[in-house]
């Protein structure tokens, strides 16, 4: 099912991306100099779509990360629940009778067979 969810899904992304880079091969200045738009101080010529997908590419990971951030609270209360559980799970191990069985129900001689 995955597979062919991952073919409707990624043929078309794919599609549309290749024939993105192909329509926008010619090159473009990418000038970091606000103050000089004839010699920047700092500027770099690349093709239109290598800033495109470069552009994709950081806006992904500015998602990551805020996603990433946002749910701390919760990975941290998951690992406080964790050690919890591990506390109860040892205080009920050491209070276990030792004639109980594996399901911690002691038998009461007098009614059960």
């Amino acid at each position: 099912m995955r597979l062919i969810l991952r073919w409707f899904v990624g043929l078309p992304i794919a599609v549309v991306v290749i024939a993105f880079v192909i329509a926008n091969r010619q090159w473009t200045r990418l000038s970091l100099d606000p103050f000089s738009s004839t010699s920047p101080a700092f500027s770099i010529e690349l093709p239109l779509w290598v800033l495109f997908i470069f552009g994709v590419f950081i806006g992904m990971l500015v998602g990551w990360s805020a996603c990433w951030f946002a749910q701390g609270r919760y990975r941290k209360l998951a690992r406080d629940r964790g050690r919890e559980i591990a506390q109860l799970q040892a205080a009920a191990a050491q209070a276990k009778p030792a004639d109980s069985d594996e399901t911690g129900i002691t038998p009461y001689l007098g009614l059960m067979p």
